[in-house]
């Protein structure tokens, strides 16, 4: 049995964050909302996050009702969501939104920059939008600012599925992307249009015309990249409200 440390409050807020609010979890049930299921996946999504305590969160969320662990193909166990995990979906996504409207610029500090991150996210989401084209199709990641180990990734789109590669996969590449770790970021997060980006050279595309012009298509943006358009800037605005008599004062950039 897991042990719990509660906040001794019959606060649904305070219950709700008993479960949610421990380092982690929060971007465990992401992964789990993303469609990840197997363990390995879901390390991928939390590159930074040790086997272990990944192993422990998901004991809590299945302790929770949020997760259950199923055999899945062979003798490898999937994990899936509840209807109560499910149902934590609009959760996710309103501090995802929050995040992109009022943390704008501390989302691509260089501490959170997280390349094998990015390019995982990136897979997932190219799944649906393959480039248009029956045969086996490579586009080739080079990124600058980043450890030499992590500088390129390769995307293998075959038979409507994505590999993402992180070793040469030995094939001949159709489209090189060039673009700083930070520069990419930020065309994913959705704070650069992909146009402005290639006009300042901050993101360069080499193939064939064809192949350039097919990647506005099948780079699907992150799905916080709306918000990720509609900047706050730095303004700071003071906001003052009263509860339980007491007034509080609220500053946001």
């Amino acid at each position: 049995m897991v042990e719990k440390r509660g906040y001794g409050q019959f606060c649904p807020v305070a219950l709700a964050a008993e479960i949610l609010a421990e380092r982690w979890t929060p971007l465990v049930v992401r992964e789990l909302l993303c469609g990840s299921v197997r363990f390995n996946d879901l390390q991928r999504g939390v590159p930074r996050m040790s086997s272990a305590l990944l192993a422990r969160r998901l004991k809590e969320l299945q302790f929770a009702g949020i997760v259950e662990r199923r055999r899945g193909a062979g003798s490898a166990f999937e994990y899936h969501l509840t209807a109560a995990g499910r149902e934590l979906f609009p959760v996710v996504e309103k501090m995802g939104l929050w995040a992109q409207r009022w943390l704008r610029h501390d989302l691509v500090e260089t501490a959170n920059l997280d390349s094998d991150l990015l390019m995982w996210d990136i897979r997932r989401n190219v799944l649906a939008k393959s480039p248009p084209r029956g045969s086996r199709y490579v586009a080739e990641f080079r990124l600058s600012g980043v450890p030499i180990s992590r500088r390129r990734y390769w995307l293998v789109f075959e038979r409507g599925a994505v590999d993402l590669c992180y070793r040469y996969p030995g094939f001949e590449v159709d489209l090189f992307v060039e673009a700083s770790l930070r520069a990419l970021t930020q065309v994913w997060l959705g704070h650069i249009p992909i146009e402005q980006a290639i006009r300042d050279g901050r993101l360069r595309l080499d193939g064939s015309r064809g192949d350039i012009a097919a990647f506005r298509s099948w780079f699907a943006l992150n799905m916080f990249a709306p918000a990720g358009r509609e900047s706050t800037g730095h303004i700071v605005v003071a906001a003052r409200t009263s509860v339980g008599g007491a007034e509080l004062t609220g500053r946001g950039r």
